[in-house]
C-alpha cells in the first residue's frame, strides 16, 4: 500500500499550443482537455485580469473603455509578458485541478513558431516557470505538427509540413528528428481576417468586425473557384451614415480580398521546396505536403499548393489540434526524443551551462 502511495504522480505534465489565436491543452493520458481563444479581459483601472479564453472573447468589441480584451501573443510571440504569463498559469491549473491539494509543479512542453530570437525563447520559458512549470521545454510549431499527424520524423527522408496557424505560416522540411530548412511568414488566419474587414470596408464603406471576418472566411472563404456560387449575409456600421446595414458577400469578393496573402502563402511553400535538398525533395514528391492549423482548411487551399508545386498536397489529420498532439506526444516521450526540443537551460549539459 505503501510503495503504491509513492508511485502516485501528483501532477500531470502539460503540453500548450500556445497560439496566437487559441490555445490548446494536452494532458499526459487524458489527451487534449481544452481548446480556449488566446484572449484575455483586464480592467484597466485595477489591471485585475477579468476573464481568459473564451469568456474573454465574449467581450471583444463590447466592453466599456476601462476594460480591454487583449492578446498577449503577436506572430506567435510574447507581446504581454504579465498576461501571457497569468493565461499560462490558468491553462496549468486547469490541466492539474483535479490533483491533490499538495500536488508538484508539473513539466510543461509549449510550442513556439520557427526562428523566434533567444529574447523571445526566454520569455516563453519565463513566463512558463512563473506560471508553476516545474520545467519547460520549447518545441518548434512544425516540428509539433508533424509528430502530431505521426509522420516519420525520425527517418533519414524528407518530410514536408506547412502550419498555418493565426500569426504566422510555419514551413519546415524535417527530417533525421531535426528541422533541416524553415521559413516563418507572418502572413496566416489573423492577416487573412485582416483583409476581409479592408475589402468590405474599400468596396461597401462598411465597418465590421474580426468575428464577423472569420465567420465570412470560414464559411464561403476559398483560395480557388468553387464548384457552386456562395453568398454571405455580412452586418455593420455604414461609415457614410454611421447606421447599420446589411449587405450580402459572395465568395469571388472573398477571394479576391484574400488574393494577396494567399499568394504569399503559395510563394513561400515554393520558396522552400526550391532550397530543399534534391535527395529530400524526392522523398517529399512521394509522402506529399501536408497543411496543417486553422489556415490550412480554407477552401481549395491544398489544391492551389499542388498546382503551383507539383507536388500531392493534403490536409493533414485533424489540423487544429494537430500541434498540441504532438507536444503532448513529445512530452509522454521527453527523454527517448530530447533531440526534437529547441535547445533551452532545461537541456544543456553541465559542460554546456
Amino acid at each position: 500500500m505503501l510503495k503504491k502511495l509513492f508511485n502516485i504522480k501528483l501532477s500531470s505534465d502539460v503540453g500548450i499550443d500556445l497560439g496566437t489565436a487559441n490555445c490548446l491543452v494536452y494532458v499526459e493520458g487524458k489527451g487534449i482537455i481544452m481548446s480556449e481563444p488566446s484572449v484575455v479581459a483586464i480592467n484597466k483601472k485595477t489591471g485585475q485580469i477579468l476573464a481568459i479564453g473564451e469568456e474573454a472573447r465574449k467581450m471583444v468589441g463590447r466592453t466599456p473603455s476601462h476594460i480591454v480584451a487583449t492578446r498577449p501573443l503577436v506572430s506567435g510571440v510574447v507581446s504581454d509578458f504579465d498576461v501571457t504569463e497569468q493565461m499560462l498559469r490558468y491553462f496549468i491549473e486547469r490541466a492539474n485541478k483535479t490533483r491533490f491539494p499538495f500536488s508538484t509543479r508539473p513539466r510543461v512542453v509549449i510550442g513556439i513558431p520557427c526562428g523566434v530570437t533567444e529574447v523571445e525563447k526566454k520569455a516563453v520559458e519565463d513566463a512558463g516557470k512563473n506560471a508553476g512549470a516545474k520545467s519547460v521545454f520549447l518545441i518548434e510549431e512544425p516540428m509539433a505538427a508533424a509528430i502530431g499527424i505521426r509522420l516519420p520524423i525520425q527517418d533519414p527522408g524528407g518530410n514536408f509540413v506547412v502550419d498555418i496557424g493565426g500569426g504566422t505560416t510555419e514551413v519546415a522540411v524535417i527530417s533525421l528528428g531535426g528541422v533541416v530548412i524553415s521559413r516563418s511568414l507572418r502572413v496566416a488566419g489573423d492577416k487573412l481576417n485582416e483583409d476581409i474587414i479592408n475589402f468590405v470596408e474599400s468596396e461597401y464603406n462598411l465597418l465590421i468586425g474580426e468575428r464577423t471576418a472569420e465567420d465570412v472566411k470560414t464559411k464561403i472563404g476559398s483560395a480557388t473557384p468553387l464548384e457552386e456560387k456562395m453568398e454571405y449575409a455580412v452586418r455593420g456600421r455604414n461609415l457614410v451614415n454611421g447606421l447599420p446595414e446589411e449587405i450580402i458577400i459572395n465568395d469571388t469578393d472573398v477571394r479576391k480580398a484574400l488574393a494577396k496573402s494567399v499568394r504569399e502563402i503559395v510563394e513561400t511553400v515554393k520558396e522552400t521546396v526550391e532550397e530543399t535538398p534534391p535527395e529530400l525533395i524526392a522523398d517529399i514528391m512521394s509522402r506529399g505536403i501536408y497543411l496543417l492549423g486553422g489556415g490550412s482548411l480554407l477552401k481549395g487551399l491544398d489544391a492551389l499548393i499542388e498546382k503551383e508545386t507539383k507536388i500531392k498536397t493534403q490536409v493533414g489529420d485533424d489540423p487544429l489540434t494537430a500541434v498540441a498532439r504532438g507536444a503532448g506526444y513529445a512530452l509522454e516521450h521527453l527523454d527517448k526524443h530530447s533531440e526534437i526540443f529547441v535547445e533551452s537551460e532545461e537541456l544543456k549539459t553541465p559542460k554546456q551551462k
